[in-house]
């Protein structure tokens, strides 16, 4: 096994792991964290894909934003999750399936074995990724900064509008 395939194993097992931490962990700060391990770990499956610009933009937006702007508003709006919530019948339904299809993919992935090999893996990954990065930082730019200024308008208004919820509750 060559030292590129180990470390691809390495970062899909930290991508794994760090899901596997989002999805079971009770705490939201740690999930919040979990989540961010799992972006890194998907970041090194670019770098080992040679696509060194959607590694770079997803730990800048995602990693970087994304999970700031969610361990900011867990922090201010004091979520806890302590308190288990009863399972109903459709939700336990639910899981079960989901499960069960998780379970024959991977079953028949490890029965057909490896992945067919593309013809197009001769070309470099990133280098289709230019012409998408050029226009990204010139021509969109504008309609991309709008963008996260709207989405920050939303999270203060989610904010201000749980605040004033939580004042309502106090005085009943």
């Amino acid at each position: 096994m060559g030292t590129g395939q180990i470390l691809f194993n390495a970062f899909v097992l930290l991508t794994l792991i760090g899901a596997a931490g989002v999805v079971l962990n009770r705490n939201t700060v740690n999930a919040a964290m979990c989540l961010l391990l799992s972006l890194v770990g998907i970041a090194g499956l670019f770098v080992a894909l040679d696509a060194y610009l959607l590694a770079f933009l997803l730990l800048l937006v995602y990693a970087g934003a994304v999970v700031a702007l969610f361990l900011f508003i867990i922090m201010l709006l004091d979520v806890r999750g302590d308190s288990r919530p009863v399972l109903h019948r459709l939700p336990l339904a639910a899981r079960v399936i989901a499960v069960g299809l998780v379970l024959g993919g991977v079953a028949s992935f490890l029965v057909r074995g490896r992945l067919p090999e593309s013809k197009a893996a001769t070309t470099a990954v990133g280098a289709a990724l230019k012409p998408y990065a050029h226009q990204l930082f010139t021509t969109y730019l504008l309609p991309v900064q709008v963008l996260g200024f709207l989405l920050l308008i939303a999270m203060l208004g989610v904010i201000v509008l749980s605040k004033k919820a939580e004042d309502q509750e106090d005085v009943a």
